[in-house]
């Protein structure tokens, strides 16, 4: 790359087999076939069979797995003594279910995440002949379609699709903090080497003829041949450094917080159960098992599955809403979102721009600046906008033909977003005025056009601009800009020496000729969608480069409570600490550019916020990175949509507020399994202990404490399938993992109370009072357990009454009834025998019906408690 910086343009399009006018499109397809698709390795998911080995790398799965090893080397040193011990098989079933499971989902959710990443796709602009003889033609590909040897047209706004060497550039600005880290833009040019005659540099990131793949365009205009794709380019090979991981998220904190709470859990009972009943019973081989058994129970193996299962069915379930998640974990941050912030523009407006009114300095219609706002929209090659479009539309088709006759384009000094105004500079051809003139047309923000004018055009006489007559033509535009609409200036200057480059410098004592006033009609479901986010406990903030009459009014007119708008100007002259307090009642913030736009982010977050950004410019770029959960639309400009972690197939807040709903219910179900399983475990163990201190013979086997613990496992992988009640979906939801602690205290030793009257009725009812009776004590806590254990999916999955306020979905209700039945079969089953089991006597079920029924009221009355304690539920 250093050596390609150091050479001619001319000399790089040979040696690559190109010229200016870029590749036939025969010798494209047969690049592409030979050098393959412009794509980075690592972006790709692993191999299956690296994905089904890492599926076993799971602290859980770890425990399952030495678990069952512990259990395999016990039986192996007394194998000739003791038949096979089950359990070694049901453990291994467990660590086999859990895994094949837990990759079935990645891979699915793996594969159904690039299928919705292709529905996003990034274009890039390149240059292309049918054939030999054939003239150029700009088409825009995709980015993976690039080949070394095309030639591509770069704009603001765009990601840089390949490696590049530059064969022109205009007032280039490059964003390349992918690669150097280098927060600010650096600028680019089409040099080759220093006055001295030595190389620029031999850092390729340093070279400013060099483009780099994973860098953006912040402004200004350039075309460049392509040098290197995919794995070939310099960002390619540093892929392995640039794969590490990604920065955790508040949903992957909260999985390792809980799983590791549970793990330590398990560290602490596990031995207080070895330690009890190896000393009540005097047999420390089957204490030990039966410790194992324990610690097993303890274990929440299908939590990866569980959690994949959701983030995928959640995925899917969005995208059929019309939200691509890019980044899976997204979903959790989009659900605990409180607060948006999002342009006007399309979200609260019609995205529909119209060129309302062509107006002169005293506000009277004048076809001279719609003349002049034509010349400056068509001609121009940087960042056309819909204000743009909208001024092309407003001229005939023949118009066209017409102007290309009169003018000749020699430059543009194109749009950036501190400037925010773009000119183009024009030759007359000699047809209505002197062919040695140079004229420049300047367009853009009132505030900004105005500061450069020294004269004005009143009547078709140019006369100088005063302080009084500047105060009377920024009153004819705040006057529409009252009224909705968005005015920008038009301004012009004549040079009567020609040149070939033009620069900023030469935006300087323009005669303002008129403006334009644009219609941006609100989108008539915006009050709806801002309704229904608030609701949803979700604040609205607009932030917006816009005028700040203009957002007001907008904002007014679909329902926000604007208050006192602030500017981008009053933001900088704030520290950060004075920020944060302003972003607490500031609801629209106008004017703001890309930097400010971030920091108001960051100072929502500083105030404990989950903040979302939607946005789809370049200048929305840094903010989309900033924010919890950056969203965009598939229209947006490609840093945008790299910036993003969620993409709207439709620039809709009502779509956002769909996808929202969607994020809380997956997070709903993935924290009602932890729950569910956290509190049920606990209970299981308090059983235990009490069982142990007072029994004396095992209250249940390892094998068939297994065999539970399985089955109660099987019961729940239906939870993702099921819904949220929608008082749930109403508000944020973040992790607690102070809460799930709590809860498993409290509503664990609720199920006790039923085990221990279970062994009381089995002990006194049914005779089962010694260790020869065991055969049916054991079965006759088995069935009650695990029925109790899967009925509280029920119990605890709502904080309304189950069944009749709040019904579970057909998968749940199904997968519950089925272990039930299993359950109660199995002690009768031929199965029974292996397990240690005897038939429960057909007088035990009447006792158990109204053990679980009164399991149901009392875990209800619990409930209701503990809602008026302490608020929370699930």
């Amino acid at each position: 790359m250093a050596a390609i910086s150091a050479q001619p343009a001319a000399q790089v399009l040979r040696d690559h087999r190109s010229t200016a006018q870029g590749l036939r499109a025969d010798e494209a397809a047969e690049r592409l076939e030979r050098h393959g698709p412009n794509t980075v390795e690592h972006e790709r998911a692993p191999h299956w069979s690296v994905q089904f080995a890492r599926s076993f790398w799971n602290p859980f799965i770890l425990v399952l797995v030495a678990l069952d090893a512990v259990m395999l080397w016990q039986w192996l040193q007394a194998a000739d003594e003791e038949p096979f011990d089950p359990g070694i098989a049901i453990l291994a079933t467990m660590v086999l279910v859990s895994a094949v499971l837990r990759f079935w989902q990645e891979y699915r959710s793996g594969r159904a995440a690039d299928a919705l990443r292709a529905l996003v796709t990034t274009t890039t602009a390149v240059r292309r002949r049918a054939g030999r003889g054939a003239g150029p033609v700009t088409a825009e590909i995709p980015m993976e379609q690039v080949v070394p040897g095309d030639v591509v047209r770069l704009a603001a706004g765009d990601l840089v699709p390949a490696d590049l060497r530059l064969l022109t550039a205009k007032d280039l600005m490059v964003g390349q903090a992918a690669l150097s880290g280098e927060s600010l833009p650096v600028a680019k040019a089409d040099t080759r080497v220093r006055d001295d005659g030595q190389r620029t540099t031999t850092d390729p990131v340093e070279a400013d003829n060099l483009c780099l793949m994973g860098t953006s365009v912040t402004s200004g205009t350039a075309t460049g041949v392509v040098v290197a794709t995919g794995a070939d380019t310099y960002f390619g090979s540093m892929a392995g450094s640039l794969a590490g991981e990604r920065p955790e998220t508040g949903f992957d904190t909260g999985v390792r917080k809980v799983s590791f709470l549970l793990i330590r859990f398990m560290l602490v009972m596990v031995p207080v159960v070895l330690a009890l009943n190896g000393f009540t019973k005097g047999d420390w081989a089957e204490a030990f098992t039966f410790a194992l058994a324990v610690a097993v129970g303890l274990t929440p193996e299908m939590l990866p599955m569980v959690v994949t299962t959701n983030l995928a069915r959640g995925a899917v379930a969005m995208a059929k809403r019309k939200v691509v998640v890019k980044r899976l974990n997204a979903i959790q941050n989009l659900g605990a979102m409180d607060v948006l912030c999002t342009d006007k523009t399309g979200t609260l407006t019609e995205d529909r721009i119209v060129l309302d009114r062509y107006l002169d300095v005293h506000g009277r219609e004048d076809a001279e600046v719609l003349e002049y706002a034509y010349l400056n929209s068509h001609f121009q090659t940087g960042l056309r906008n819909l204000m743009d479009q909208a001024v092309v539309d407003r001229v005939l088709a023949a118009e066209e033909i017409v102007v290309d006759a009169r003018f000749t384009m020699v430059d543009e000094i194109p749009f950036d977003f501190a400037r925010r105004r773009m000119s183009v500079v024009l030759a007359r051809n000699g047809l209505d005025g002197p062919a040695d003139q140079h004229v420049i047309i300047t367009k853009g923000a009132v505030e900004e056009v105005l500061a450069l004018c020294t004269h004005m055009t009143d009547g078709g006489e140019r006369v100088e601009l005063t302080a009084a007559l500047r105060r009377r033509v920024t009153r004819t535009a705040e006057e529409n800009n009252r009224q909705g609409l968005r005015v920008l200036a038009v301004a012009t200057r004549t040079f009567t020496s020609r040149r070939e480059t033009y620069g900023v410098e030469d935006e300087a004592g323009l005669t303002l000729t008129g403006f334009l006033a644009f219609l941006d009609p609100p989108k008539r479901d915006a009050a709806e969608a801002l309704r229904a986010l608030a609701d949803s406990g979700v604040a609205v903030k607009v932030v917006t480069g816009d005028n700040e009459l203009v957002a007001a009014r907008v904002c007014a007119d679909v329902g926000i409570d604007v208050g006192e708008v602030v500017t981008g100007a009053a933001i900088d002259a704030l520290d950060d600490a004075a920020l944060r307090a302003l972003v607490r009642t500031t609801t629209v913030f106008a004017k703001a550019n890309p930097v400010q736009k971030a920091r108001i982010v960051r100072a929502l977050r500083a105030e404990g916020h989950t903040v979302g950004f939607l946005g789809d410019g370049i200048n929305d770029a840094a903010a989309l990175r900033d924010a919890d959960v950056g969203i965009s639309v598939d229209t947006a400009v490609d840093i945008a949509k790299e910036s993003a972690d969620i993409i709207l197939l439709e620039k809709d807040l009502t779509v956002l507020e769909r996808g929202v709903l969607q994020g809380r219910q997956t997070f709903g179900n993935t924290i009602k399994y932890i729950k569910m399983t956290a509190s049920s475990n606990f209970g299981n163990v308090f059983s235990v202990l009490a069982a142990s201190a007072f029994i004396p013979f095992q209250p249940m086997l390892a094998v068939q404490l297994l065999v539970q613990n399985l089955a109660y496992d099987i019961s729940q992988l239906a939870t993702p399938w099921d819904r949220m009640d929608e008082e749930y979906l109403r508000r944020p939801r973040t992790w607690d993992a102070r809460g799930i602690g709590r809860f498993m205290l409290v509503m664990g030793p609720t199920s006790s109370v039923f085990d221990i009257t279970t062994f009381l009725l089995m002990w006194h009812v049914f005779g089962a009072d010694g260790e020869e009776h065991q055969a049916l004590f054991q079965p006759g806590w088995f069935v009650e357990g695990l029925l109790t254990q899967t009925l509280v999916v029920h119990m605890l999955r709502t904080r309304k009454i189950p069944f009749v306020q709040s019904r579970a979905t057909a998968p749940v209700l199904l997968m519950t009834a089925l272990v039930m039945a299993a359950g109660i079969v199995l002690p009768f089953s031929p199965l029974a025998g292996a397990l240690g089991m005897q038939a429960l006597p057909l007088g035990y079920f009447p006792w158990l019906a109204g053990t679980l029924l009164a399991y149901c009221l009392l875990t209800q009355g619990v409930k209701s408690w503990y809602i008026r304690r302490f608020n929370s539920w699930l």
